[in-house]
């Protein structure tokens, strides 16, 4: 059946560094509200704002201390409003980040638990006794240490958080949670949302009771994600979420899920799935170490690339669209991740763009990744904000890397390098801000900008545009949305090719490396539809690429 999002194209907002209205370095609403224009240019129908609610900011806003109120730093619920009603006039529509694997340690709830454990919001988080000095399991938290703290004001006790200290997880066996989840979630749909892109939520079930899983490091902990390929049942609180949440109201949906079973994926994002799309995450994980990023793959190269986005196209079929994406907030820029260094240009990061966007399933495109914007040169730790690369940087240290490797590795993979603020011109701070950003933009501005980009039909930012109109182009959006996948020429090296097949016949094809080739076509060509380069080269049956050439033929 066919949904209003399946042919849509979604932009990600890491609010605080999109743009600053007020001058006090912090992005907001009513800077994204100034912006809105140009991302309908850009053709982006539907936005996701990474977390405003009223948080610590201890991860950035995925600490939630009032599901209710917008954080002071980023506006008023007024301007929440007034965006999502000017986004409506535009014919866009408004994502919020649902966040309730956890809240913040300064939620009420966690306040009220803390002063009478034994009381109905204890029962809100996983509060346990403590036993002779151990915890109750041995589980890693993701950035870092044991899942368990000690309860603020009873040494006796201590609660669990798979993730900052900050963050205490939600008791989703209490169906009490549950409900207080869900009238929030219908809180916000009765606003006027387009729906959430729901954050880690694969952590709302955990393998009861605590048991200890074997040592993974020299720490003598383990991996949540060990706990997590053992916990089953999660169905039923996703089920419930759709049923009583998404489904009543309409609502376009996206999952951070990793550790998916394949006999699960129908359940996820089928037909009636819990969600109308899930991320995939195959190539962002492809190549990182259990051991830590020092020990990971910095760059991967075009076959490993090939091998991930194939894998999840044909893991994936028909039953579902996927999420596309190349970065996030909490991954590195995708140009610098995606594409060796001695290959990096802008034909390249055409292709790269082109390759992607393609594929069977809805493009996301995160915050500057329109205009190319690549890895920050952290020089010093003192430049990085972000709490898990400052853990992954005392692992590398802990593993007996050099305090140069372990900034290495840490300035390869931080979550920070996405959040630069976005590079808007050639002006103080990128035109970001009047004041001092939160987080130092990169130096690179002078070159990589908007405004630059612009004017140019040549640009990144103008070849992206090209992208979405043909994407949305009657003629052949059905073939994009709906069309089959099936790789071609898959065992030529460096070469990324497939094809989309429905009422119209496509082939996508890359050519990622700095030397010429030239690809037999599986058939006659009709038309040129996108090229990144100025000439296509056709001479009997065969395409001549130049080196990093992008093309989508129709035959």
């Amino acid at each position: 059946m066919k949904k209003w999002w399946h042919d849509k194209v979604v932009y990600q907002i890491y609010p605080k560094s999109f743009y600053d209205s007020n001058g006090d370095g912090i992005g907001d609403i009513p800077g994204i509200i100034s912006k809105l224009d140009y991302l309908k240019e850009l053709g982006a129908d539907i936005l996701w704002l990474s977390p405003v609610y009223k948080s610590p900011l201890a991860d950035q806003g995925y600490d939630i201390a009032d599901y209710y109120a917008i954080d002071p730093r980023f506006g008023t619920m007024k301007d929440m409003d007034r965006l999502i009603a000017e986004a409506k006039k535009r014919d866009m529509y408004i994502l919020m980040d649902l966040v309730v694997n956890h809240c913040s340690d300064e939620h009420e709830w966690f306040q009220k638990a803390v002063q009478d454990p034994e009381g109905k919001y204890g029962n809100f988080f996983y509060i346990e006794d403590k036993k002779d000095d151990r915890t109750p399991c041995n589980w890693r938290s993701y950035f870092g240490g044991s899942v368990w703290e000690e309860l603020p004001g009873h040494s006796d006790k201590q609660y669990l958080h798979l993730f900052h200290k900050k963050q205490p997880d939600l008791n989703w066996e209490n169906p009490e949670v549950r409900e207080e989840v869900f009238k929030n979630i219908r809180w916000w749909m009765e606003k006027g949302l387009g729906g959430f892109r729901i954050d880690a939520i694969i952590n709302i079930k955990k393998k009861l009771p605590f048991q200890d899983y074997p040592a993974d490091r020299s720490d003598g902990m383990c991996s949540v994600e060990r706990m997590l390929e053992d916990a089953d049942g999660i169905g039923k609180f996703l089920g419930e979420m759709a049923e009583k949440c998404f489904h009543p109201y309409d609502a376009f949906t996206v999952g951070e899920v990793f550790n998916e079973k394949e006999d699960e994926i129908c359940d996820f994002i089928g037909e009636n799935g819990y969600f109308s799309s899930m991320f995939d995450f195959e190539e962002t994980c492809y190549g990182k170490s259990e051991d830590g990023w020092y020990a990971s793959k910095y760059v991967l190269t075009p076959e490993d690339y090939k091998k991930c986005i194939f894998h999840t196209q044909q893991k994936i079929g028909e039953t579902g669209l996927i999420s596309n994406i190349i970065e996030n907030h909490d991954e590195p820029r995708g140009v610098c991740h995606y594409i060796l260094p001695e290959d990096r240009c802008l034909d390249s990061k055409k292709l790269l763009a082109g390759v992607y966007f393609f594929l069977r399933g809805i493009p996301f495109i995160y915050q500057g990744q329109e205009i190319g914007m690549e890895n920050m040169d952290f020089t010093s730790m003192e430049q990085i904000d972000d709490i898990s690369t400052i853990d992954e940087y005392k692992v590398a240290l802990n593993a007996g890397c050099t305090e140069k490797e372990a900034l290495q590795a840490a300035s390869a993979f931080s979550r920070d390098n996405a959040r630069t603020p976005v590079q808007w011109n050639t002006e103080k701070n990128a035109g970001f801000t009047t004041g001092i950003p939160w987080l130092e933009v990169n130096p690179d501005y002078k070159e990589i900008n908007v405004e630059s980009q612009l004017t140019d039909s040549g640009s990144l930012l103008s070849f992206y545009k090209k992208m979405t109109a043909l994407r949305k182009t009657q003629e052949y959006k059905d073939t994009f949305v709906y069309g089959s996948f099936k790789p071609y020429k898959e065992d030529q090296e460096n070469l990324i090719a497939y094809t989309r097949i429905a009422e119209k016949n496509i082939l996508v094809m890359g050519n990622l490396q700095n030397q010429s080739r030239n690809v037999e076509l599986p058939g006659e060509v009709k038309n040129v539809l996108l090229n990144n380069q100025e000439e296509v080269q056709i001479q009997n049956g065969t395409i001549s690429l130049n080196p990093y050439q992008f093309v989508i033929l129709e035959y």
